[in-house]
């Protein structure tokens, strides 16, 4: 978990140390204690386990005709991937499981797990079948009879078992082209499918409802407040920041947190099952595209989430990870793999944010330690504190070499200082 350090907080600690300050004596004291407040405005601590492979999740759209990731990819979520509800059953009883077992082949060829997300309605099954969604009308509404949802929970998981160990019950329900109906409805729909889950495969994980953006948390927090937590086993989330830099996801992030601690279900782990940059998010460079994406990884493990799944692999601009006619890697997809390697087995210390807007996060490997290093501002001087007896640099997307002098200039995009090895 994280600890929360708000601005709102810095201002009453800066209040607090102000009214302490009454005497000529304890005034180089209190203007002491105000410097180090305002000198490092952000800290965030995560849990003190080993980064896993599985943070570095996947959506990948087309893996027919495209060609399977060339980095690393510790799971694989199916969505917008043609194995949604209505793909698969167009027409009562009639299943077609073509994508699907194509997939789930691809998924154990290339040992990778997969993350299945049930959701969306048919037409024939909805309860509005004339209501817009965000793809074929119907598809965003509740099924018009619950033992339809049953059917096709209990078919998929049954097809599924022993190949999928991980369901997560729909997508963003507090997006209208997703979900028109209730809070309550989506309660039975996740009660429902727990049961049927569990029963056909009791080791299965159930990852909850994923709201989305800055806007979810109100749903989350109706969901969980009507004991939604019982029925599973994962919190799901969608801290998508669209326009805007990866660091705004640590205060929705920060209060989905304190949403699971007011319903006491803090013992459960939470996962980014969604986020990228889409339209209308622009990009000066495609450097730029590649900074924004190992920050959010850095950043949202730092923050306490535990997994987060990239959208998309396959997607065209704004941020694009490789190119749709060479599948040669842009400077994103080479950043996916990269930050894999810089946090992967490692333990994360901290991840402090600075008055400059400098962000410096410690992480120990084996004892040895390093930092990664940004400012989110642009161009900005950064001195090494002497103390981490600093060796070696390594850019994002370049090549490591020796540290010259404790004085660098640094930028948007991350870069890797190491130490001596101890």
């Amino acid at each position: 978990m994280c600890e929360p350090s708000k601005s709102l907080h810095l201002q009453r600690s800066r209040r607090h140390t102000l009214k302490r300050c009454c005497s000529a004596a304890g005034l180089i004291l209190c203007l002491s204690s105000l410097l180090l407040a305002a000198e490092n405005l952000t800290r965030l601590v995560p849990t003190a386990q080993p980064i896993p492979a599985t943070l570095f999740g996947m959506h990948i759209h087309r893996p027919g005709p495209t060609v399977w990731p060339t980095v690393p990819v510790g799971s694989w979520r199916f969505w917008d991937a043609h194995v949604a509800w209505p793909d698969m059953e167009p027409r009562r009883g009639q299943w077609d499981f073509s994508y699907l077992d194509r997939y789930l082949s691809l998924a154990e060829q290339h040992h990778v797990e997969v993350l299945f997300a049930l959701g969306l309605t048919p037409r024939w099954a909805s309860a509005r079948p004339d209501e817009k969604s965000a793809y074929q009308p119907g598809w965003a509404a509740g099924p018009a009879d619950l033992e339809d949802w049953r059917t096709y929970v209990r078919t998929i998981v049954t097809h599924c078992k022993g190949r999928v160990h991980i369901y997560e019950i729909w997508n963003e329900p507090n997006y209208k082209p997703f979900w028109t109906g209730t809070t309550d409805e989506m309660l039975v729909l996740t009660r429902e499918a727990s049961k049927i889950i569990r029963g056909i495969d009791p080791q299965a994980t159930i990852v909850s409802p994923a709201a989305t953006t800055a806007s979810g948390t109100k749903w989350l927090s109706e969901f969980l407040g009507k004991g939604g937590g019982q029925y599973v086993d994962v919190i799901g989330y969608h801290f998508y920041v669209n326009a805007q830099p990866p660091e705004t996801m640590v205060p929705i992030i920060q209060q989905v947190n304190q949403i699971l601690a007011e319903n006491h279900e803090t013992e459960k782990p939470l996962w980014n099952t969604e986020t990228g940059w889409l339209a209308p998010s622009k990009f000066d460079t495609e450097e730029l595209t590649a900074a924004y994406l190992a920050r959010s990884y850095v950043l949202a493990w730092s923050a306490g989430v535990q997994r987060f799944y990239w959208y998309a692999w396959d997607n065209g601009p704004p941020l694009q990870m490789i190119d749709r006619d060479t599948q040669s890697l842009k400077p994103a997809g080479k950043a996916y793999g990269i930050i894999q390697s810089w946090l992967v087995g490692a333990r994360m210390n901290e991840c402090k944010q600075y008055a400059d807007h400098t962000w410096a996060c410690e992480l120990n490997r084996n004892g040895a330690l390093q930092w990664i290093v940004w400012n989110t501002d642009g161009s900005k001087q950064f001195s090494v504190d002497n103390q981490w007896h600093a060796r070696s640099l390594t850019p994002l997307l370049g090549e490591t070499h020796a540290l010259a002098g404790n004085t660098l200039d640094i930028g948007q995009m991350p870069v890797l200082i190491s130490s001596s090895t101890h």
